[in-house]
């Protein structure tokens, strides 16, 4: 293989070495808002080469943007594959991807129609990012069978089963019922600490912790400088954490806030499993996501307490995996892989 660096330094790869086959793969795209992982994978689950690049945004910058970004990352990835000597081939047998953003029937179909324009794979399925999750947490040998719920910068909830039917939810945030997820608890937060603050509401330590975080005196300091962008407003995410914090040493109002974040968890995963006609099966209910992930006690025992009461036979399982590994099985699955495939796929990332 010639691996060269044209003037500006970028590695050229003019092709793969005389008598190499390029290989056959499923690309796997996990494109959240904050990033985006992709994996080339073969279809005994073997990873070819793996990739990493900006979040997937076609709310901010079009879908025609905010998929050219995909296609820069991939374009990096499979030149990194050629140069370590993993010539593919030029399409991907199937494409498995699960994209933010990806709330409604009609954006995944514009999504997928984005993609099948592209021609990356010879098939294509597009797939909103929570399925990731839920894929990436299944126990490894079950099929895909379950319900996630994924509670980071916001809040969803899908469900599966091996059938292919789905339960899931618009997320639109407010509009659509969503309630929490770690930007609505800062939110939160800070409406209970200004009117404790100015006497409008009940007392809570809050008023003091939130602005103490930034090393602000007061609330009305904290106010001010997140109206006037003294703290600019990609940083109110910081505040979740001090939330819970603060209902760990018992403070009501924020334990309250806690509580109820839990409650939200608990009905859309029970939503989810009735609509699939799982509530009174033994089925996995997957958590996901920072918020989740932290496993703060005040939230998680009341989450498992709830659900035992909702649906006494469903199991908890935290989710550390990257979604991308959610997104490559879903590819497996497609493409009718064996056990062994989604075993050495689920080595590979730990």
């Amino acid at each position: 293989m010639g691996v060269t660096t044209d003037r500006a330094g970028s590695v050229v790869v003019d092709g793969p070495a005389p008598g190499a086959r390029p290989l056959p793969f499923l690309l796997a795209v996990d494109a959240g808002n904050s990033k985006t992982d992709i994996a080339l994978v073969d279809t005994a689950g073997t990873v070819l080469a793996t990739g990493r690049g900006p979040g997937f945004q076609p709310q901010v910058t079009g879908i025609a943007a905010a998929f050219d970004a995909i296609a820069a990352t991939l374009a990096a990835t499979r030149t990194r594959a050629a140069a370590a000597g993993t010539p593919l081939a030029a399409t991907a047998a199937h494409v498995s991807a699960c994209l933010a953003n990806a709330d409604l029937p009609v954006e995944e179909a514009a999504f997928a129609a984005e993609l099948g324009e592209r021609a990356w794979g010879r098939s294509v399925e597009v797939r909103n990012d929570t399925f990731a999750v839920l894929r990436a947490g299944l126990p490894a040998g079950a099929e895909p069978r379950g319900v996630a719920v994924v509670c980071g910068a916001g809040i969803n909830c899908v469900g599966m089963t091996p059938d292919g039917r789905t339960a899931r939810f618009p997320a639109l945030g407010q509009i659509s019922g969503d309630w929490g997820g770690g930007g609505g608890l800062a939110d939160e937060a800070l409406w209970f600490a200004a009117r404790a603050e100015d006497g409008r509401g009940e007392p809570t330590a809050l008023a003091r912790a939130l602005p103490e975080h930034f090393g602000l005196p007061t609330m009305p300091a904290l106010i001010e400088a997140l109206h006037l962008d003294g703290i600019p407003r990609t940083r109110r995410h910081e505040l979740t954490p001090v939330l819970f914090a603060v209902a760990a040493d018992g403070d009501p109002v924020a334990l309250a806030l806690v509580h109820r974040q839990a409650d939200e968890v608990v009905a859309m995963a029970a939503v989810a499993l009735d609509r699939l006609g799982l509530l009174s099966e033994d089925v996995p209910v997957v958590l996901g996501g920072s918020v989740l992930a932290a496993r703060h006690p005040q939230l998680h025992d009341r989450i498992a307490e709830r659900l035992a009461a909702r649906a006494p036979r469903a199991r908890l399982t935290l989710v550390t995996a990257p979604p991308v590994l959610g997104a490559a099985l879903l590819g497996l699955d497609a493409v009718a892989a064996p056990p062994e495939a989604h075993a050495t796929l689920r080595a590979y990332y730990g």
